[in-house]
């Protein structure tokens, strides 16, 4: 499994990355300036979003990334890296957008896809243009697959984009044919698919507890890697990961726990049900291993250490497994003391390595064109 850039990056003479973070969230400072980049249709309609049921009301972001004109938390690229790259030596820092804008959620399909148009070109003129560290994920509103598939081709070229990320929330399960549209054109880009959450219970989108919808965002936060299972088994069992063997998926902000047991439920019930998936021609772990990568922010805090790390040892995280702080949220994980003491070479592979594979990202970031 890997990207685009492989072959830049395999020449380079400089050291490889030692931390690239695969979950950080840029905001604009006033939805003025995403609205610039909509249809004339839509310009008046402005950026509206269905606003989060479940909030945490202790805040949702670090106060010390909030500028100091007070702008919102994520806007600012100096506090960025004052606060979290030159802290903790930062080689990539793949932007996941912002969290707010909640696409799925939407009723009217036509504006959720050219608002993510619109939010993607504003994040390469404004952010990707900065260099550096920074990559960038294209927002994709999955309800209007064609027209995202024409965006991935439209925009997926640009050298500091390196996947598209969807709305872990969705009206229909991942693996459903409606949407293949965008994972043809995102295999041929060679852009791997995130699913990142926050969407789940807003809008138009389904409960985000199989129970219904919870009290507290307690809840609604605990529960969040179950929303990521439900579409990783529609994605296996209706044959996608089979169907494009070069595509990659990426979950964000589910959790690692859960992995292990997922994987080998897959895998017994594949071993007697097997004639209702004729098209997976290996166990269904064997799938996900070869082309599903999970981040690891939140990540659980056992009381022993060690079990964690047993668990990243049965999900195989060197080769699985990427570091994500979710900065600037209030529950940014830390590089330094996230993640138990690993052997080497997992820890190389965790904190840097499998994101440098999968997003075929040279060992120098200043390598990349910003254009």
């Amino acid at each position: 499994m890997s990207g685009r850039h492989t072959e830049q990056s395999t020449g380079a003479a400089e050291a490889a990355p030692t931390l690239i973070d695969c979950d950080i969230h840029q905001k604009w400072r006033d939805p003025e300036e995403v609205v610039a980049y909509l249809p004339d249709q839509y310009k008046d309609r402005g950026v509206q979003s269905p606003s989060i049921l479940y909030d945490n009301v202790a805040e949702f972001s670090r106060r010390d990334a909030v500028p100091d004109d007070g702008g919102p938390a994520g806007s600012s690229i100096e506090k960025m890296k004052e606060h979290h790259f030159d802290e903790f030596g930062v080689d990539y820092a793949v932007l996941t957008g912002n969290s707010y804008l909640n696409l799925t959620a939407l009723p009217n399909r036509d504006y959720a896809a050219e608002l993510a148009v619109a939010n993607n070109k504003w994040a390469i003129d404004n952010w990707l243009a900065e260099g550096g560290p920074f990559v960038g994920s294209l927002l994709a509103a999955p309800q209007k697959p064609e027209r995202m598939a024409e965006m991935i081709r439209e925009l997926g070229d640009h050298p500091r984009v390196v996947q598209v990320v969807m709305p872990m929330a969705s009206q229909l399960p991942y693996g459903h044919e409606y949407y293949w549209p965008m994972y043809e054109a995102a295999e041929e880009m060679g852009l791997p698919i995130a699913m990142h959450p926050y969407t789940e219970g807003h809008g138009v989108t389904r409960p985000p507890t199989g129970a219904g919808h919870p009290n507290t965002y307690f809840e609604w936060h605990t529960l969040l890697g179950t929303y990521a299972m439900g579409q990783l088994v529609s994605l296996v069992a209706e044959g996608v990961l089979a169907k494009f063997p070069d595509l990659s998926f990426v979950v964000i902000e589910g959790g690692l726990s859960w992995v292990p047991h997922f994987m080998w439920r897959m895998d017994k019930d594949w071993k007697a049900l097997r004639a209702q998936v004729p098209y997976l021609q290996k166990p269904p772990s064997e799938y996900v291993r070869d082309q599903v990568r999970f981040t690891t922010q939140p990540i659980e805090e056992p009381d022993d250490p060690e079990h964690l790390l047993q668990i990243l040892k049965m999900m195989h995280a060197e080769e699985t497994v990427m570091f994500a702080s979710d900065y600037p949220h209030w529950d940014t994980d830390s590089p330094l003391y996230a993640l138990p003491p690993m052997p080497e070479e997992m820890e190389q592979a965790v904190m840097a390595g499998n994101a440098q594979e999968l997003y075929g990202l040279p060992n120098d970031p200043t390598s990349l064109p910003t254009n």
